[in-house]
């Protein structure tokens, strides 16, 4: 690898990407100088480590220190227009993002995928996609491993597959990705960006260094969306869509059908899979693309994605307990994510409702009435939390009875006192959890010991024949504590400036 002897570096956020950053930037021998805005003692462990590698680490600072440095590497988490960056553009430093680093430091190529939704799910499809056809491939980027921390293996293999969000394509420079994935495009993350069209326009970053011989696989309906707003694609284009008929790959009555030259007729058929719903039918394919466009062999596609299961706190079964279901949604951290898991969900007799939704959070500037149709079709009740509780229940009051509470424990024991049997129970917030938990998946923790507790409480501990509760998730996660009146404290992580969203 080239090295970065003399130069002198400023890594802006000490999460998990900022750290990776700045142990690659010391690896390559840069001097290092890391500054975050927190200070909390997960933080100051982490400082140390990198102090006695040499680097200069600053804690609970919120502007960047007079030094001259020749370039700055950021965590996604921090805006830059915030005061620890904004300075740095006036003394034109230049800013990178730790992806970019990553990037131009790897030695294969990658695939990446972005999308408001569906993107952890994607990656993780075409990660096992290729490696069960002997391609080895690394998953990193959004999904938690960050690209700096697999640098140097990228020697020894042939793609990674990378998830990338909108924060990490704002400060790229030379990414380039051999395959381009774009999901989908809905209204996500507006307490950052000024409109919905800077946000297409961050998402659109993922194309901007292609070429003609590269390959974009989209979404019909973000297509559009791009070329509604100028925005070029200018490799090769397979789109797909679960709505759009004319798309090359596209959904008919639960089957995945191709109208590609050359690879004609139906691929996949939905009712083989452990995904559902139409938005995970986007999903798989995209992967499907992704894999004709790699040269894998649809038998091989169809063993990877048939046995895949999906990720926890993601319409994940919890179990069914006389007669109600509970269903694991934390990821839903946006509206569009909470309409799809109310259209994913098994309906009520007749099409009556018979979802008790419980959402809230931390407001992320989304139009909540948006989703108010889909609630008046499929929603019984809704039980608002968090800091945007009171928002929420102003905008979907018109369509469904709302009631406020303090904890997820509240929300689960006041809509199970309401069910009946073939009602739901579903934990999909459409907001982000940092008012009140550590993360999305601290949250679906907290969602799964409440069910646990009430259900202990209210039965007994017995439960229905057909309990589908995954163990091995619960087993892999501390017990986390619950709240019973009062929100959760807030965590110092919420001020790790390398989330995931």
């Amino acid at each position: 690898m080239n090295t970065l002897r003399k130069e002198k570096v400023l890594v802006a956020g000490l999460g998990a990407s900022g750290e990776a950053a700045a142990r690659l930037l010391i690896r390559l021998g840069a001097a290092v100088h890391v500054i975050d805005g927190a200070d909390y003692p997960r933080l100051r462990s982490v400082a140390e480590e990198l102090r006695s590698l040499g680097a200069t680490v600053e804690l609970g600072v919120s502007v960047p220190p007079e030094t001259t440095f020749d370039f700055a590497v950021v965590s996604p988490g921090i805006s830059l227009n915030s005061s620890m960056l904004s300075p740095l553009g006036s003394r034109k430093i230049r800013v990178i993002g730790e992806l970019e680093l990553g990037y131009q430091y790897a030695r294969c190529l990658n695939i990446s995928i972005t999308g408001t939704n569906g993107k952890t799910t994607t990656t993780e499809l075409v990660d096992r996609l290729l490696s069960r056809s002997g391609r080895r491939t690394i998953a990193a980027g959004n999904i938690g491993t960050p690209i700096c921390d697999v640098v140097e293996q990228s020697r020894e293999i042939d793609f990674l597959t990378l998830e990338v969000s909108s924060f990490q394509l704002e400060t790229t420079e030379y990414f380039r990705p051999a395959v381009a994935v774009l999901l989908n495009i809905t209204p996500d993350h507006l307490d950052r960006y000024v409109s919905m069209n800077d946000y297409v326009r961050a998402k659109s970053r993922l194309f901007q260094n292609q070429q003609p011989f590269d390959w974009a696989v989209i979404q019909s309906e973000a297509l559009a969306q791009l070329r509604s707003l100028n925005l070029p694609v200018p490799s090769k284009i397979i789109t797909f869509s679960a709505n759009n008929r004319k798309a090359d790959l596209y959904l008919d009555r639960g089957l995945l059908i191709s109208r590609l030259r050359d690879w004609t007729g139906p691929l996949l058929d939905m009712d083989r899979c452990e995904l559902e719903g139409p938005h995970n039918a986007e999903n798989l394919m995209a992967a499907l693309a992704v894999g004709r466009v790699l040269r894998v062999s649809l038998p091989q596609m169809a063993e990877a994605l048939c046995s895949y299961r999906p990720a926890p706190h993601r319409c994940e079964k919890l179990g069914e307990f006389n007669g109600v279901r509970f269903v694991n949604d934390s990821k839903a951290t946006n509206l569009d994510a909470v309409h799809k898991a109310l259209l994913a969900v098994p309906s009520g007799r007749a099409g009556k409702p018979n979802v008790f939704l419980i959402a809230g959070g931390r407001d992320k500037g989304l139009p909540f009435h948006d989703v108010g149709p889909v609630l008046a079709r499929r929603v019984k009740h809704a039980f608002l939390l968090g800091e945007a509780r009171e928002k929420i229940r102003a905008a979907w009051s018109l369509f469904t009875p709302c009631s406020v509470v303090d904890s997820l424990l509240e929300a689960v024991s006041n809509a199970v006192k309401s069910a009946a049997t073939g009602d739901i129970v579903l934990l999909s917030p459409g907001c982000s959890s940092f008012d009140m938990f550590q993360n999305y998946q601290h949250r679906g923790d907290v969602f799964r010991q409440a069910v646990e507790t009430v259900k202990t409480e209210l039965y007994g501990g017995a439960e229905s024949a057909r309990t589908t509760a995954s163990r091995r998730t619960a087993k892999n996660c501390p017990s986390p504590k619950i709240s019973t009146r009062g929100n959760l404290k807030k965590s110092p992580t919420t001020n790790n400036l390398s989330y995931r969203h």
